[in-house]
């Protein structure tokens, strides 16, 4: 096991200074396998001067360390589960996690309160129910209609609290939310109630409705508290991403020792050493070691997969078999598991347009709600006194619009949710609704419909380079540091042809889409990699191979051809078969030569195909589309596919493309799999159809309900079970959407 250097700061000689309040710290752990892993590190967390106590919890793979903030630090009780042979960062989502815990334990006492005290109203109500006239005398009668009033106190106190709170707020705002109208109908019933209880010949008479009240308080919190259990499901999910990333990292030093330092201090070009049950840190290659890594949050794939020496590895992946040792080439913002969870935030915070449709039908609605409320008691009124105020209250709580208010997010939040467990990150919930209504979909080749990385199949040299002097090694040397400057599939696998690169820097590196990147050596001469006519417009075409050539050449001419053979990816064909038999028109745009576009577009079966496109004319191609009335999908990966990208009626990149690219697509694959665009098809469909079913169902409930409780035949409790579990429903019902791939 590698020892650790970090310095760290001395401790206080003076117990004394020791604070008197104890500080608590979470860990999150790494490397247990077994119950029996607890014991050694709650023993090492323990020797550690100024720890009280460490409890650690197998099952949850965390430790909870209380401490002296004078007497020690959280990088000494990291260092100590280290020293133990075990891995450990701060587990930074505990406060929001103790808070939902909180959160969702005061309702479940809420909802046991509510439910134990409605049993016992419902005892106490059975006998006015049941009995036969004279059968219960009007003193008992009456005692237990104040039993039942005792017991509904802390119903509408405690477990009614947030109701009320939430509907003062509003009004303190002057705003009408969801929760007016139902609090209004507590407040209601149980002051009518409450008179009839202790004036029964008042003006109130003589019906109580504790058991109604009691019973809707109990559905509705139910209803909610299963309603808040999904959502914690998904802030959960975000948190366990946002976890992924260590706080400390093993720096191997220039002599070889490895010190436990933040990862603020890690720089571009650092040799990071990560155990076995550790997160990776950075992204960047393997240098010693080989092992399986777990990718699932990052690309959607469940099975572990292989990296060796040279291969990549991304941050926030898990590193499940062997210690390797890795180089930094990305951190922070620019990692993909950075991009990843900003994407997530970015998605799960938004509201699409649907969402804010239903939010302006909710408030007219309430003050709707409020108005046939107030109408129905005064006919009632008029035609039976003694039935007005529970018919009011029926009103107030059926049209309750939070089923309507949660059709949409809760649909749309679950397809984002699942896409984003099988390696599809959705940048903008509207483009859901969007997918599930194209009838075009538009493919680039590249990088696209074929694997990466491609392999060179030869190197031709060209006159000018023999006039040089320059030999294959020269050029690859060349070209291949030039490649490096590109995101470009055919330059990224050029660059991974050379061998060893000798530092050859190039500055004033510049990108043109559709053409290539151009930049200026050492020497100060400028030389250019890409197509044939931008490298030199003079130099004849070679005979076609059916490969794919990548030029590269200065001011004395074309230098080189380099051609790489060009294979189509795994699921291509399927994925394109599926679509087709979908009823989507497939079309296929390249800027690669037409006849190898022909070629790649053959055992597709693609409905229209065009070669040699520029990104003006990929863009022109999708505009009279549109203007013809379709509805366009884009999918490429691409610099000179984010003019479409941002075109189209709906997008999608590949995580490996430009990254300008991948900040103006509506779905980022993370994977690489043509397949999940079917899948993200699919959900998408799924989910308006969920959508849709959800407001339909809320529509429908209110059209039948709100009658009913206006004709009288809906009493308050069956009012409050009714809008419970319209709720319920609607959530339910939504996280079907995630429910099949």
């Amino acid at each position: 096991m590698d020892t650790l250097t970090a310095p760290l700061a001395p401790l206080p000689a003076d117990r004394a200074a020791v604070p008197s309040s104890p500080q608590v710290t979470h860990l999150r752990l790494a490397g247990l396998y077994c119950a029996a892993c607890a014991g050694p590190i709650e023993q090492a967390l323990r020797a550690e001067p100024g720890v009280i106590s460490a409890d650690v919890s197998y099952a949850a793979q965390r430790a909870m360390i209380r401490w002296y903030p004078g007497a020690t630090e959280p990088a000494r009780l990291i260092a100590a589960v280290a020293r133990a042979g075990y891995g450990a960062m701060p587990d930074l989502a505990e406060p929001a996690r103790a808070l939902r815990e909180r959160e969702q334990r005061a309702s479940l006492w809420r909802l046991f309160v509510a439910a134990f005290c409605m049993m016992q109203v419902m005892m106490y109500a059975a006998p006015a129910y049941v009995a036969a006239p004279g059968d219960v005398t009007p003193d008992m009668l009456r005692l237990l209609q104040w039993a039942s009033w005792l017991l509904s106190v802390p119903v509408l106190l405690f477990s009614a609290a947030p109701i009320f709170r939430e509907a003062a707020a509003g009004l303190a705002r002057r705003q009408v939310r969801m929760d007016l109208p139902v609090a209004i109908g507590l407040a209601v019933t149980f002051l009518v109630s409450s008179g009839a209880t202790f004036a029964p010949g008042g003006v109130f008479g003589h019906e109580v409705y504790f058991d109604s009240l009691t019973m809707f308080v109990t559905f509705l919190l139910g209803g909610r508290w299963l309603t808040l259990r999904a959502q914690h499901r998904v802030a959960a999910a975000l948190e366990d991403a946002c976890a992924r990333l260590p706080a400390q990292a093993r720096r191997v030093g220039p002599e070889g020792g490895v010190e436990l330092v933040p990862l603020e201090s890690l720089r571009v070009g650092d040799a990071v050493r990560v155990f076995a049950g550790e997160a990776f840190a950075a992204d960047g290659p393997l240098l010693e070691g080989r092992t399986q890594v777990d990718e699932a949050l990052l690309t959607g794939e469940s099975r572990p997969v292989e990296r060796g020496l040279g291969e990549n590895v991304v941050a926030g992946s898990l590193n499940l078999a062997a210690p390797v040792t890795m180089r930094v080439e990305r951190l922070g913002a620019d990692t993909r598991f950075e991009g990843i969870v900003a994407l997530m935030r970015s998605a799960l915070t938004q509201r699409p347009a649907a969402v804010q449709a239903a939010d302006r039908v909710a408030v007219p609605f309430l003050w709707g709600v409020l108005v046939l409320a107030a109408a129905a008691a005064a006919v009632w009124s008029v035609i039976d006194p003694s039935r007005a105020v529970w018919v009011a209250v029926s009103v107030l709580i059926v049209t309750c619009p939070c089923a309507l208010s949660l059709a949409a997010p809760s649909a749309l939040l679950a397809a984002a949710g699942a896409l984003a467990r099988r390696g599809v990150l959705v940048r903008r919930l509207d483009a859901l609704e969007s997918l599930a209504g194209i009838d075009t979909l538009v493919f680039d080749k590249t990088g696209t419909l074929t694997q990466q990385p491609m392999r060179l199949q030869a190197v031709h040299l060209l006159p000018a380079a023999r006039c040089a002097g320059l030999d294959d090694a020269d050029l690859m040397r060349l070209a291949s540091t030039l490649a490096a400057q590109s995101t470009h599939p055919l330059a990224q696998a050029l660059a991974l042809e050379a061998d060893a690169v000798d530092g050859t820097t190039w500055v004033d590196v510049c990108e043109q889409a559709g053409l290539g990147v151009q930049g200026r050596g050492p020497d100060g001469a400028v030389a250019r990699l890409g197509a044939r006519a931008w490298v030199d417009s003079n130099a004849a075409a070679r005979p076609a191979g059916g490969g794919m050539e990548v030029w590269f050449g200065d001011a004395r001419g074309a230098l080189a051809c380099f051609e790489f053979d060009e294979r189509l990816k795994p699921d291509a064909a399927a994925t394109l078969a599926a679509l087709r038999a979908d009823g989507l028109r497939l079309q296929l745009l390249s800027g690669d030569a037409p006849e190898r576009v022909q070629a790649v577009a053959a055992p597709l079966r693609i409905d229209a195909v065009r070669g040699g496109v520029t990104p003006e004319g990929k863009l022109a191609e999708v505009a009279a589309l549109q203007s013809e009335g379709r509805r366009v999908g884009m999918v490429g990966d691409g610099l000179n596919d984010a003019p479409v990208i941002a075109r189209a009626d709906v997008s999608f990149a590949f995580a490996q493309g430009a990254a300008i690219t991948q900040s103006g697509a509506d779905f980022v694959l993370l994977s690489g799999r043509v397949a999940d665009i079917a899948l993200a098809r699919n959900v998408a469909r799924r989910a308006m159809r969920v959508l849709r079913q959800n407001l339909g169902w809320a529509l429908t409930y209110n059209a039948v309900c709100v009658p009913l409780a206006l004709l009288g035949w809906f009493p308050p409790w069956a009012a409050g079970l009714g809008m419970a579990t319209s709720s319920l429903f609607v959530v339910l019902n939504a996280l079907r959407v995630g429910g099949r791939g």
